[in-house]
């Protein structure tokens, strides 16, 4: 019954094509309605004909996209969600009582428990699911040196259950690197029983496990826009249409979204989530708490095979300095996880000031400095991606409970910054927004029992002591490491001082005219590699003919404003190459948007100087294809 698992990345085309046929089929399935209901979970089959794993496909019913029969005996009953028709919209719609928008950590851990509560008090409650990735799991990507507390807590016999975590962190060292050589520092980190692992793998089980509970999970849907009441309530989300061609035309293959609409709706679509943002804007939840601005980082993360010789499971290494000017906060990693694999990376913190800066090529600066060299030495790159993520902590979570709903995991911004870590956190704040929306259900309470438990928890705490270590940084490398040992060793976390943050990252993005442009060597193809060669490897793909998803708000400003002032920074912050300037037939520079390329690490939506970037869901199904990320 594991309707959305497709192990095997090898066939994007398939696999979207796949996904985009599960809730559509069961919406249109003259079998799956009965006086105005119907059966949202359904057994799903591995396709005899395909070497690509298990593919998301109803074993029951008729497919109006395809015109494919499947066994009509297949059902595994339910209760079923309410099923409408909205003549507004032309769009249909299913109603469940709690609707979850991301199956990532956060948005997994919320469905499990509010399951298990269901379990434990015998009471029949529907929970949905809806992931834009093709699969669970496409589409995340972390570190991940994993902190198992709340994975302790949600199914604490995960070991026995065959988790993909079995790499225990077995020596933990941190450096300062200069251009040549690599000085050991203490190491602030205490990873002792913690684990290397992949989090895409981990969130792929977690996924199977909410299905074991009867949590309705639908890859491949891109929630586009919330639903309201007339009270400005929100009661749930509409999928974009599928089929749209770039000009708007409705294509052979067009089909209308489809409404889900939630008694309470959970958001969980990680850093900058699109839904979140907006609903962080719309009911004004920084001012509510009040929080500072969110600040962000960028991580670009590529998984090697290397020789067995070389590799030593349970190894982690952080970094600061080198590549980076000490003005600009950041630092590498680098864990050996199983199977002679290793996570290799670079986190650059977007508040950076120098628009010649460019977060790719600093990366592949980083993997020939003389302590990583001879260990990728002759090593083959598995994976290539690149995700933004929360650093404001503390300080940047903003009220996280809206009339209808709450804000889950990264969406809020839960990252423990001198940790490095945030799936813990992300993980156990889903796990309360569950256990308040039971109440709701079961107790008659609201929703802002969430955030009294969030503010009663361990979540809360960690948070709280680490708060001063990401804005000690705004006064450069050397201030900040020295800040961040007094909070550590002396202070540990009991500051009487909480520090701010500097201005929003968009806002430090200073003019070219003061700086002098980056020479970055050409890649050699055998540790370093351009960026063409390593889209590939995240298996990025899209649909060609669809509308842009990476919108501007005045086309006019890149050539007016941003070319000419800050030198075109989007062709450097973006990791995919999606913003390029190309000379039109006037020989004039002109902003070229590939959104092809979009690894969905939503840089260009944070430091793009004017905001002028909007980032919006495409077509359910594109973007990478992570699977060892």
């Amino acid at each position: 019954m594991h309707r959305f698992l497709s192990i095997s990345l090898k066939s994007n085309s398939l696999r979207r094509h796949h996904s985009s046929l599960s809730l559509y089929t069961h919406l249109s399935n003259p079998l799956n309605s009965a006086n105005g209901s119907s059966y949202a979970h359904h057994h799903f089959y591995q396709n005899p004909t395909s070497q690509f794993g298990f593919h998301p496909f109803f074993s029951s019913g008729y497919s109006s996209l395809t015109g494919f029969y499947t066994n009509p005996t297949g059902f595994y009953f339910m209760k079923p969600p309410f099923r409408s028709f909205s003549s507004e919209t032309d769009r249909e719609s299913m109603e469940y009582d709690v609707l979850i928008v991301g199956a990532g950590p956060a948005g997994l851990s919320a469905g499990i428990r509010f399951k298990q509560l269901c379990r434990e008090n015998n009471v029949d409650l529907s929970v949905c699911v809806v992931e834009k990735g093709p699969e669970v799991g496409a589409h995340i990507l972390s570190g991940n040196v994993f902190e198992p507390r709340a994975l302790d807590e949600l199914l604490p016999h995960w070991k026995q259950e065959e988790a993909p975590i079995s790499v225990p962190v077995s020596s933990d060292k941190f450096c300062y690197l200069t251009k040549d050589r690599a000085v050991l520092l203490p190491s602030p980190f205490h990873n002792r029983g913690n684990y290397v692992i992949s989090l895409s793998q981990l969130v792929r089980w977690m996924g199977m496990k909410a299905e074991e509970l009867g949590v309705e999970i639908y890859p491949g849907f891109s929630a586009s826009e919330v639903l309201y009441d007339t009270n400005n309530k929100v009661i749930g989300i509409g999928t974009n249409d599928m089929g749209i061609a770039k000009d708007g035309s409705k294509k052979d293959t067009f089909q209308h979204g489809v409404e889900l609409r939630g008694r309470l709706t959970l958001l969980a679509e990680g850093c900058r989530g699109s839904l979140s943002e907006k609903i962080i804007k719309n009911y004004k939840l920084r001012e509510l708490r009040p929080a500072q601005h969110q600040t962000y980082a960028l991580g670009i993360k590529e998984v090697w095979e290397v020789d067995e010789s070389k590799h030593k499971p349970g190894v982690v290494l952080h970094t600061v300095g080198w590549p980076l000017d000490h003005k600009t906060y950041g630092g590498s990693f680098l864990y050996h996880m199983k199977d002679r694999q290793i996570a290799i990376g670079l986190v650059v913190a977007l508040n950076y000031h120098n628009p010649f800066l460019n977060p790719y090529e600093e990366f592949q600066k980083l993997k020939h400095h003389p302590a990583i060299k001879p260990l990728l030495e002759g090593g083959t790159v598995l994976q290539y991606g690149a995700r933004t993520l929360n650093e404001g902590g503390f300080q940047s979570i903003p009220y996280p409970v809206f009339p209808g709903g709450a804000i889950i995991g990264c969406s809020a911004g839960f990252l423990n910054v001198p940790k490095i870590k945030g799936t813990h956190t992300a993980m156990k704040s889903g796990m309360l927004a569950a256990e308040a929306a039971f109440g709701v259900f079961n107790e008659g309470l609201n929703m802002e029992t969430y955030w009294d438990t969030l503010q009663n928890s361990w979540v809360w705490e960690e948070l709280h002591k680490a708060r001063n270590y990401r804005p000690a940084f705004e006064y450069g490398l050397v201030p900040g490491m020295a800040i961040s040992a007094l909070e550590h060793y002396i202070l540990k976390g009991r500051s009487p001082f909480t520090l701010k943050h500097g201005k929003p990252d968009h806002e430090a993005t200073e003019v070219a005219l003061l700086h002098s442009p980056i020479q970055y060597p050409k890649p050699d193809g055998v540790l370093s590699f351009d960026v063409p060669t390593s889209l590939h490897r995240s298996n990025t793909n899209h649909e060609h003919d669809q509308p842009a998803h990476l919108r501007l708000r005045d086309p006019k400003i890149p050539e007016l404003v941003n070319l000419p002032d800050y030198a075109g920074p989007e062709s450097r912050y973006c990791p995919a190459r999606v913003y390029e300037y190309i000379p039109d037939e006037k020989s004039q520079l002109k902003l070229q948007i590939n959104a092809q390329n979009c690894l969905h690490c939503k840089a260009c939506d944070i430091k793009d100087p004017k905001q002028n970037i909007e980032w919006t869901v495409p077509e359910g199904g594109g973007g990478p294809g992570y699977s060892v990320m």
